[in-house]
């Protein structure tokens, strides 16, 4: 097999294991407590990552892209890990979990308005259905419905709130990146910059005692592997692999994590979820080749 080819089924792997993320912090979070859980999986996952991708020299980087790279990506798995932390049960974990999932279409719409990127009329539709795709997902039983809708939001606001400004996040963290990184890869050091505001957050709070036993370690060791070898494997995959594959890819996360999510919460989910789910997928597809008709190739 070719390198490249080597490569981009490494991002593929990647790609499965962010699909595993809600499931698998759900899962810490019912053990450890949400802030609890999330401090220890962010924390050894920067073990996994400090052994396997190493520590960089933070001198060579680009200042801009420590300050607002670093801000940004913490305050990014902050609201990813915690919203999922927080929700009131397994069924509501999934729904926050897509609406994280809606940063690929924030984050080519930013690519168009911030950093000029060429595209098509075709994104605007994307942008739409993305956007129809998770009121139907959050509809319940009944497909698009409003109230029903606003009902669950109100009943945890916190939640829903943070998955939904943690898509936001993402795109801008990718659009400010791209632009500042200049090839630096922090994901090391910003992880473990994560964990310790998730302890200090810990330890302000004054959370509760831990439930500790095989079942929850094993959730724990899960996380912080998918956590952690998914950012490693997705550099190596966009830098080394075919980045168009694994762009096209990744616009169908939101399908795989619901399913994974399903079956290992035990959380069945309606046939208006499942389309809800097929239309963000579908929206963040449409806008990434409205960015291609043009022959430009999106960040990724």
């Amino acid at each position: 097999m070719k390198s490249k080819d080597t490569a981009t089924l490494i991002g593929l792997v990647a790609i499965m294991l962010w699909a595993s993320v809600v499931a698998l912090i759900r899962g810490v979070s019912e053990s450890f407590g949400a802030v609890g859980g999330a401090a220890m999986m962010y924390t050894v996952a920067s073990v996994f990552l400090a052994l396997t991708v190493g520590f960089p020299n933070l001198r060579q980087f680009p200042r801009n892209y420590l300050i607002w790279g670093s801000t940004l990506f913490v305050a990014y798995e902050l609201c990813l890990s915690l919203s999922i932390g927080y929700a009131d049960n397994n069924r509501q974990a999934i729904e926050v979990g897509m609406i994280n999932y809606l940063w690929p279409t924030f984050t080519l719409v930013s690519a168009i308005v911030f950093n000029r990127q060429r595209s098509s009329l075709l994104v605007v539709p994307g942008f739409v259905l993305s956007m129809a795709g998770i009121l139907w997902a959050l509809g319940g039983d009944q497909g698009i419905d409003l109230s029903g809708m606003l009902e669950n939001i109100h009943d945890n606001p916190l939640s829903y709130g943070l998955a939904f400004c943690g898509a936001l996040i993402w795109a801008a963290y990718c659009t400010v990146t791209a632009r500042m990184a200049n090839g630096k890869n922090g994901v090391t050091p910003f992880f473990m910059l994560v964990s310790v505001v998730l302890w200090a957050k810990y330890a302000i709070d004054g959370a509760g005692a831990m439930s500790i036993d095989v079942h929850s370690i094993v959730y724990l060791l899960l996380a912080a592997a998918a956590m952690g070898f998914g950012y490693a494997a997705w550099n190596i995959g966009i830098l080394h692999g075919h980045a168009t594959v694994l762009a096209g890819a990744s616009y169908f996360i939101p399908v795989i994590s619901a399913a994974l999510a399903a079956m290992l919460l035990h959380a069945p989910l309606s046939n208006p979820f499942w389309y809800g789910a097929v239309m963000v997928c579908g929206g963040s597809m449409l806008c990434w080749h409205a960015t291609r008709r043009r022959g430009a190739t999106p960040e990724s």
